[in-house]
């Protein structure tokens, strides 16, 4: 890769590189939430590779954790668990090799640290990667999960059980009548919208709500989206699998409940 470089954001760099495009801490309440999660996670195999260009700054990133403490609801312990990838804040960085090359790197690491393989979870929606770029890379499919998600894998060891979605769909109910938001720190974009949505429902819409702020991987493995960070229930059943606007919560409820 020429004028590109491969780094590692660590709990010392990371508030002076930033992170998914926020950069500045006073400003951004989802900075300060993201370097305080990735500095309780650092410790437990936590590492975030960004794409620096001499011209162009900051163009990609590839986020990864050994998967006991993956933040979706997988079971992939002993397998190296991709968050998220994403390079080209400028379209002039994309489609050069870069999300390979960031992808090897996590390989390399997985492969170090003697675990069994590589898995991610993909989809055709938006806010994850779509399958093609690790498809060239060897993964294949493993388990899906509505309504567009698929768990992919790079198995190093042919013989090891395959990751799987835990049981997410079933346990949506308990969350009761109103709306219920689920977030977690490790995706900066479930801080934005979040507050206009919640007001929206409670002062225009009149419905209950409710903010569940996750913990720990723990709980965002137990979450009923396969997002596993983001979720938005409404009577027991899910109407948003990422973060949206207002404006697109707005629309959900006019157009699925007639509100």
């Amino acid at each position: 890769m020429t004028d590109m470089e491969i780094m590692d954001l660590t709990p010392e760099n990371i508030a002076e590189y930033g992170v998914c495009g926020y950069k500045e801490l006073k400003k951004h309440l989802e900075l300060r939430r993201k370097i305080d999660w990735f500095k309780e996670y650092y410790p437990k195999g936590l590492r975030i590779k960004v794409i620096i260009s001499e011209e162009g700054g900051y163009q990609g990133m590839l986020e990864y954790i050994p998967g006991k403490y993956a933040h979706r609801p997988v079971d992939a312990e002993g397998y190296m668990f991709i968050h998220c990838i994403f390079v080209g804040f400028k379209n002039e960085f994309k489609g050069k090799g870069y999300a390979s090359s960031l992808i090897e790197e996590c390989i390399k690491d997985a492969k170090e640290a003697n675990m069994q393989g590589v898995a991610v979870v993909t989809r055709n929606g938006p806010f994850m990667a779509r399958k093609d770029i690790f498809l060239k890379k060897g993964f294949i499919p493993v388990d899906e999960a509505k309504p567009d998600f698929e768990l992919m894998v790079l198995k190093f060891n042919p013989k090891a059980p395959d990751p799987k979605f835990k049981t997410i769909s079933a346990n949506t109910e308990k969350y009761g009548e109103g709306l219920t938001i689920i977030r977690s720190a490790q995706c900066p974009y479930s801080v934005k919208n979040v507050d206009a949505i919640l007001e929206t429902a409670r002062n225009k819409l009149k419905i209950k709500a409710n903010l569940i702020d996750l913990k720990d991987s723990e709980e965002a493995q137990q979450t009923p989206c396969a997002f596993g960070t983001f979720c938005i229930i409404y009577n027991g059943k899910v109407i948003s699998h990422h973060p949206i606007s207002n404006t697109r919560f707005e629309n959900i409820m006019k157009k699925m409940y007639s509100i």
